[in-house]
Formats: structure tokens, C-alpha cells, sequence
């Protein structure tokens, strides 16, 4: 991996190079946010996804709004041992396994029994509003990481003063 370009400037401004595209991937974060699901396990499966793509863009985002949402440090700070750590609960625990799952597919699909898990959780249609929230948050973090998206000067929408 090359981690010389951290410094580095933006390679593209892909948001005022290709407009619609960003507007269509806009798009869809909104009718994920609009399917009912909640939000903190939203940036719960954001993060978990940018974790493991390396995205500190990503990261930098979703913690920040996880925060502005009321997420605890201690859960941002586990989240990378979610399986080890009592904190998250059985509804969360099966979201953050079909992100990874769904993440590294290319390591062995989506396996059944996770899948059946997740239907044993979800309705369906919140189990395709969860599925494209993680094909998007790594359809994000490819774009922000392939073009260096400058990473800290993100504020949540969800700030408020004094937090």
C-alpha cells in the first residue's frame, strides 16, 4: 500500500468534475437514510466498512457524526473488535457482520448462515436498505481514497455547539 501520498494534494475534485455522479451517489445515501433504519447503526456500519478499507476520510466523517449523534468513544474505539466487546447489541452485531461480510466479498461471498442471521433480524427491506448502505459507504471510501480526498476539515450536520 502507498502511504507516501498522505500529504499529498486531492488527485480530482470528483464532485465538480462529474457532478451527476456525485448527485446520483448523494442519491442514494438518501434513500438509505430515508428507509427507517437507525442512524447510529448507519455510522456503526459506515465506520466498520472505512476501517477496513483504510479510508480516513471516511473515518474522519462517520465518527464525527456518530459522535454529533451520541455515539460513545469507548463504541468508536471498540468498533474494531465489535465481536470481543459487550457493548454492541444482537441487532448491531449481525449489521456489522453482513458489512464485513459484504466488504471482503471477494473472500467468500455472502455466506448463508450470516445471511440467515440477518433475515432472522430484519425485515427486507431493511435488509436492502442496510446492503446498499455498505455497497455506498465503499463506494465512498474507494472514491475518497483513490482521489485523495484531504481528510479533517469534515463538520457533521448533526453538530452542535459546544459538543
Amino acid at each position: 500500500m502507498d502511504t507516501d501520498h498522505a500529504a499529498e494534494p486531492p488527485r480530482i475534485e470528483y464532485t465538480s468534475v462529474f457532478p451527476s455522479g456525485a448527485r446520483a451517489m448523494v442519491g442514494l445515501q438518501r434513500a438509505i437514510d430515508g428507509a427507517g433504519l437507525e442512524p447510529l447503526l448507519l455510522e456503526l456500519v459506515k465506520m466498520r466498512a472505512s476501517q477496513i478499507n483504510g479510508c480516513a476520510y471516511c473515518l474522519d466523517m462517520h465518527s464525527k457524526d456518530a459522535r454529533a449523534l451520541g455515539e460513545s468513544e469507548q463504541r468508536l474505539h471498540l468498533l474494531a473488535a465489535w465481536r470481543e466487546a459487550s457493548c454492541y447489541d444482537a441487532r448491531e452485531r449481525v449489521a456489522l457482520a453482513w458489512c464485513e461480510e459484504l466488504t471482503l466479498i471477494w473472500k467468500q461471498g455472502a455466506p448463508d448462515a450470516v445471511y440467515e442471521e440477518l433475515a432472522r433480524t430484519f425485515a427486507p427491506a431493511e435488509i436492502v436498505a442496510l446492503t446498499l448502505a455498505i455497497v455506498a459507504i465503499n463506494g465512498w471510501n474507494r472514491l475518497a481514497m483513490s482521489m485523495r480526498t484531504p481528510v479533517g476539515s469534515y463538520v457533521s450536520p448533526h453538530h452542535r455547539t459546544g459538543t
